[in-house]
């Protein structure tokens, strides 16, 4: 064994604790369908969202270390369960009325509203594909609508037919009274309306491979269960997908840790071994809520994109997975910034160091150099004093403080400040609360005014963030954060603020200059 294999077998970061016990669970042997195979679930009633991209970027984080760790070939279905019937019509899509009619029927059955494609399932599998494809996922997508029809689920169908029984008692003890007297793992789709049925089954032939139910009218209906003739109940088909497909890994959601154990203990019975997973937790609001689909809260991948780079979000996902976080607006700067300090850091790192560095995962071991000298958090608060309204004012003060710079040679930075800009106009500016200084601070902003006045104008970030420092402590601030948070509240309108030193440097020594004097006049007061 080579000492890089060494390094990687001992790398920490989950996605390799993961890629390890893939490992072993395939014997560091080709499976015999010929590769290992990683799979995400999709419900395709309603658009892709961030819990879809969370869970791909996730699961590609994991076989990106299963890579490294071993040459076994390997593949991930993006899996869409696109047989299933319309139970609801979602809020966000047109032609309501339209859809209402076609409740209950297989999602591929049902018209488009918005006339792009043959089906709503249709409609939406695009959506997803081209969601995937927008961040560069490498995937193969499988339709449930094309397995069941095709045959591909067949011969496991027919082994839950004749374990029946077994599989249905898997069930029964998790159902209300009412609910297991017609429970059926069996979804018939009836002939006449076309719909996905939950009704009664009350013959079975294992070796014909049908089933005998009573339709909605009462009457019995003899089917296949083979086909696309029934689709299976939700954790039967998980079970049944893992058999048939031999999935090796998948990941889910807290909230689908009972479905797991049940669609395992199917899996077991048919004879299958379940998956390797990852349970990860939700995401909170910005109240601390769950985030709900249906509900509507929360943050959405296109919202977050609209303001930082997807490496951002990337990160987001990355870091402690098993905690609950808040995924909202302010998780932004923090993030954006974190990803940078990452970057920054891997050229320097020797390769142990470099497997634990998020920026390993996020781009599958060969991250790009960062270009951008400057943090998001510092162009933010910039475009915050300068009430920037287009980033080529950010431009101004960037080409003085870093004249190698400009936004064809350095395209991270250009589009950071873009980003900055928009977060500073929509989230920023409208919180903007200035308040007049106290007579403790005032005296210690005049003082801090005349020693920049004092400094050369070429002085560097750290020698006037020594001059900050000084000034907080010959006033006696007791806690030189109080110092600080007085010149984020006057200067800027804001509680928080960057490293002064850093902001001075970039809004040059006259300008800060400036600044403090005019805030000491009341003049930012005024304007705001």
């Amino acid at each position: 064994m080579t000492s890089a294999t060494n390094t990687v077998a001992e790398a920490k970061a989950w996605p390799f604790q993961e890629a390890a016990r893939l490992l072993k669970r395939v014997k560091s042997t080709t499976p015999d369908k010929g590769y290992v195979l990683f799979e995400t679930g999709y419900g395709p009633s309603g658009l892709p969202h961030i819990g879809t991209f969370g869970e791909v970027v996730r699961t590609n984080m994991v076989r990106g270390a299963f890579a490294a760790m071993s040459d076994l070939p390997t593949r991930l279905f993006a899996f869409s369960d696109d047989m299933d019937g319309l139970r609801s019509v979602p809020d966000n899509v047109p032609k309501q009325d339209m859809l209402k009619e076609y409740l209950g029927k297989p999602l591929t059955a049902v018209p488009d509203p918005f006339e792009t494609h043959e089906s709503f399932g249709h409609h939406n599998n695009a959506r997803l594909r081209s969601f995937l494809d927008s961040f560069g996922f490498d995937y193969e997508f499988q339709s449930a609508t094309d397995c069941y029809k095709s045959g591909r689920f067949d011969e496991t169908l027919l082994h839950i037919l004749q374990d029946y029984e077994r599989v249905t008692n898997v069930i029964l003890p998790t159902l209300g009274e009412e609910r297991r007297k017609t429970y059926s793992p069996f979804l018939p789709v009836c002939p006449k309306t076309g719909r996905v049925l939950q009704v009664p089954v009350v013959e079975r032939d294992a070796d014909a491979g049908t089933i005998v139910y009573l339709d909605e009218s009462g009457a019995k209906v003899e089917t296949p269960v083979t086909g696309g003739h029934c689709k299976l109940q939700w954790k039967a088909d998980w079970a049944m997908r893992w058999i048939a497909l031999d999935v090796d890994y998948e990941m889910s959601g807290k909230d689908l840790i009972e479905s797991v154990k049940l669609s395992s203990a199917i899996c077991r019975i048919l004879g299958g071994t379940p998956p390797e997973g990852f349970t990860y937790e939700l995401f909170l609001d910005e109240n601390g809520e769950k985030i709900s689909k249906s509900r509507g809260n929360g943050l959405a991948v296109e919202e977050w994109l609209a303001y930082a780079p997807q490496e951002s979000l990337s990160l987001f996902m990355f870091q402690q997975p098993r905690r609950a976080k808040r995924l909202y607006f302010d998780a932004i700067p923090k993030n954006v910034d974190d990803y940078l300090t990452f970057l920054g850091k891997f050229a320097e790192q020797d390769e142990s160091q470099r497997l634990e560095n998020p920026a390993w995962h996020i781009h599958a071991g060969s991250p790009p150099t960062n270009d951008s000298p400057l943090g998001f958090g510092l162009l933010l608060n910039l475009a915050s004093v300068c009430n920037a309204e287009d980033k080529a004012v950010l431009w101004g003060f960037i080409s003085k403080y870093a004249p190698d710079t400009s936004p064809e040679a350095n395209p991270t930075l250009d589009k950071l400040a873009a980003f900055a800009v928009r977060y500073y106009q929509d989230f920023v500016r409208p919180q903007k609360s200035y308040r007049p200084p106290t007579d403790m601070e005032r005296a210690a902003m005049e003082t801090l005014a005349s020693e920049l006045e004092e400094l050369p104008a070429t002085a560097s970030a750290e020698e006037i963030q020594n001059i900050v420092y000084a000034v907080g402590k010959a006033h006696d601030f007791e806690n030189l954060r109080d110092w600080f948070k007085a010149l984020y509240e006057v200067l800027m309108g804001q509680s928080q603020g960057p490293r002064m030193g850093s902001f001075a440097a970039l809004y040059g020594r006259e300008n800060t200059i400036d600044l403090i004097r005019r805030a000491l006049a009341g003049e930012q007061m005024d304007a705001a």
